[in-house]
């Protein structure tokens, strides 16, 4: 089975607990904190596998986890770091976080990985707070929790030519007969219902990739018929060949078919209408064919190569022009470096530390940092508890509720504790 995008929810590892410990020997008096610290959370990796070319094995999957930290244990021992939690996927892998639009990774080069989900840190454990004015802390942190996603996970093929065109213009006849690729052909509308990839010589020992696109129909760009699954695999090729049945053998009118595919190729996407494009003349042998031509070729000004499919006839002068045009452009990558790195500075600016709202009688204070710190906090102790208020006053949350108004002993919640607000 042929699945090409995922939807699915990434959960990085937890970073493990810090220990609260105390030295405690016969000969050695006073021994201060021995408490390790936490281990950090396992990341989530996607790695490319070329032996693989779906994403079925991602299909069944709605969470990914990964390992959570060792915990930190007495006499200063720091718990392990989880092992990253590695997810092989398809080369020409593209991973989008659907919460914020953004691209995180394109996953086009052999053995390329990224990281999706970073685990988070593992938790101090009561030695890493010793100072000299605090030479006896009793208090650790919790392990900081890791990235949460929900990421859209596309398959989008790395062919340096795609063949569009209108269902039984011949398409997979032709990546049938200019490679050893061999989809199945019939003679009725939607026979290929999965992209096909073939592996076409050229002269002068040259080779490259052609995919056959198969479920363009009008509306195609806005999900009507299968076009809207399969467009997305025509963003990396380099060169658009578009078959034409110039025979007009599905009544209909060979200049009407070009302008609806390329109305729907600009619509899915405009960068796609300014790709360098050949147009394939096909079923020439049939009458009226060349009557047909002669009046398109009046309308449209582009390279035009008469050919018949079934005959294997003019298919070589193709082969060698989409090769010499292949020769001509670059190579260029569906997302730069720069953008990819600019959307993750982006991603990243910094937020406002928290905010304060009023639901019935309660003050809600959120935030992500102030979540963070809450989350991290092991309200075991009295030091503890103090140094989680002594974060929120310098943070200045203290004096922000004074501003709004709040009074002594006014609930106060943050996620799920209560607590009681005192000036």
């Amino acid at each position: 089975m042929f699945v090409d995008e995922v939807e699915i929810v990434v959960e990085a590892g937890k970073g493990g607990d810090g220990c609260t410990a105390f030295r405690r020997e016969k000969y050695i008096s006073m021994g201060g904190p021995y408490g390790g610290n936490g281990g950090h959370g396992g990341d989530i990796i996607f790695k490319v596998d070329t032996g693989l070319h779906t994403l079925l094995d991602l299909r069944y999957q709605k969470i990914i986890k990964g390992q959570k930290g060792e915990n930190g244990r007495g006499k200063n021992q720091h718990g392990k770091g989880a092992d990253s939690l590695v997810v092989k996927v398809p080369q020409g892998t593209v991973i989008t976080d659907l919460d914020t639009g953004l691209v995180i990774a394109d996953l086009s080069k052999k053995e390329q990985e990224a990281i999706i989900a970073k685990g988070g840190r593992g938790g101090r454990g009561n030695t890493a707070f010793k100072t000299q004015t605090n030479t006896a802390p009793d208090y650790s942190e919790n392990g900081e929790d890791g990235e949460r996603k929900k990421v859209k996970v596309e398959v989008k093929m790395l062919a340096d030519v795609g063949l569009v065109g209108l269902p039984s213009v011949g398409k997979s006849t032709i990546i049938s007969m200019i490679s050893k690729s061999k989809p199945k052909i019939a003679a009725y509308h939607f026979t290929t219902l999965n992209p096909n990839l073939g592996v076409v010589r050229a002269s002068e020992n040259r080779s490259y990739v052609v995919a056959d696109l198969p479920g363009l129909i009008e509306g195609a760009s806005k999900g009507e018929g299968l076009g809207d699954k399969f467009l997305r695999h025509i963003e990396r090729t380099r060169v658009i060949a578009h078959v034409i049945d110039m025979s007009g053998s599905e009544l209909r009118d060979p200049y009407d078919d070009y302008l609806l595919i390329n109305k729907e190729l600009q619509e899915f996407n405009e960068k796609l209408i300014k790709k360098p494009q050949i147009i394939i003349a096909n079923k020439m042998d049939i009458l009226g064919a060349k009557e047909n031509l002669e009046e398109f070729k009046k309308k449209v000004a582009c390279e035009i190569y008469e050919v018949s499919a079934a005959t294997n006839q003019g298919l070589d002068a193709v082969v060698n022009r989409l090769a010499d045009l292949l020769d001509e452009i670059p190579s260029n990558p569906l997302y730069d470096e720069n953008q990819i790195e600019s959307h993750i500075l982006y991603k990243f600016k910094k937020e406002e530390p928290f905010t304060i709202t009023k639901e019935d009688d309660v003050w809600v204070i959120s935030g992500k940092e102030v979540e963070r710190i809450f989350k991290m906090t092991k309200f075991t102790s009295d030091e503890a508890i103090y140094r989680f208020a002594k974060k929120l006053r310098r943070m200045g949350i203290d004096d922000k509720l004074r501003e709004l108004g709040a009074k002594e002993q006014d609930q106060v919640r943050i996620l799920d504790f209560y607590f009681d607000y005192k000036e």
